[in-house]
């Protein structure tokens, strides 16, 4: 993204040029001095470039003690998603604490600075920037920032804070070592979260203690025990295993779905779910006759209810048996199987 200047910020270039051969008196340690301050109060650990603060350090004798990396930004244009300005500053940040964690004792030979474009239009003039990502080193003897810093490419944003960490290490004798990336959880919201698993594992053990849980729900167990048995009987962990689908297309007729596989050695997900449907209506009624139905003093209405089980057990044992026809050459159609 082309970026202009106005006229002031060619006035404030010809000021500075002005300044610099004059008075070279400024102490170098000094300015040192002032950019670690500015460095620690910064949450980031980047510092803020004004236009003040660059005069500063062009007055300052070359060589200088220590090296610049300036991250040009533009509030304007962090809407415009195909320069993705807020993602390039965030790995910008990254690099920036990447390098003072792997090099606590000489972070005050490496100096990051960011400068916003509203602010300070002059720095930009000053650097050359053309254009938006951009980024530029500028080594200790460096006089002329545009001619003698070193420009960052479009293939040192490409790969990020890594990239960006290998053009620092190519064009300076710094190493920024490994690139340290902020978790998906911060520290403090882990510290709420075990707090929060530690008082709520109160309230679970006292609950456990007292009996008073799903698991001393013998509801609970049946319902399991019932889940345990349909995904036994109708084959789900051979399914998973081999990766069978539920269904395929006809070869015959690509409108329809084949449920049922013609043919021994094998069978489709749809097949097990069915005959594990069966297979359950019949355990759940041979269950409920021999530890329910006993119970009942009427006659009657255990005759009732032993017939009609009888007669839905028998309905589902055909239907197992018509599938096992179908697996052995028939083709069946889930319409046809439940019709």
């Amino acid at each position: 993204m082309a970026i202009s200047y106005n006229t002031i910020s060619f006035l404030f270039i010809i000021v500075v040029l002005l300044l610099v051969p004059i008075n070279h008196s400024l102490n170098s340690d000094d300015l040192v001095s002032e950019l670690t301050i500015l460095r620690a109060r910064s949450t980031t650990s980047v510092i803020h470039l004004s236009n003040i603060l660059l005069i500063r350090m062009l007055l300052v004798p070359v060589p200088r003690p220590f090296t610049l990396l300036v991250f040009f930004d533009s509030q304007k244009l962090h809407s415009d998603s195909e320069i993705s300005l807020p993602t390039l500053k965030n790995e910008f940040l990254i690099l920036t604490s990447s390098f003072h964690a792997n090099n606590p004792a000489n972070n005050n030979k490496l100096f990051f600075f960011e400068i916003e474009f509203q602010e300070s239009r002059a720095s930009f003039a000053l650097f050359g920037v053309k254009s938006l990502p951009h980024g530029c080193l500028v080594s200790p003897f460096a006089t002329d920032f545009e001619r003698d810093s070193s420009q960052m490419e479009s293939s040192d944003f490409s790969r990020h804070a890594e990239s960006m960490a290998e053009f620092v290490e190519a064009k300076s004798k710094h190493t920024v070592g490994p690139i340290h990336r902020p978790g998906f959880i911060s520290k403090k919201q882990k510290m709420s979260i075990i707090a929060q698993a530690l008082i709520l594992s109160l309230f679970l053990l006292k609950k456990i203690v007292s009996g008073n849980t799903l698991l001393h729900n013998k509801n609970t167990w049946m319902v399991g025990s019932i889940f345990v048995y349909f995904f036994s009987v109708s084959g789900t962990m051979y399914n998973i295993i081999n990766k069978i689908p539920i269904a395929m297309v006809d070869t015959d007729d690509p409108g329809k779905l084949v449920y049922f596989y013609d043919g021994s050695g094998m069978q489709l997900g749809a097949e097990g779910f069915t005959i594990g449907f069966f297979y359950t209506i019949f355990g759940l009624l041979l269950a409920f006759i021999t530890r329910v139905l006993v119970h009942e003093k009427n006659r009657n209405i255990q005759r009732l209810v032993m017939f009609l089980a009888i007669f839905v057990s028998f309905r589902a044992v055909k239907k197992v048996f018509t599938c096992i026809t179908g697996n052995l050459g028939l083709v069946i159609y889930m319409g046809e199987l439940f019709g």
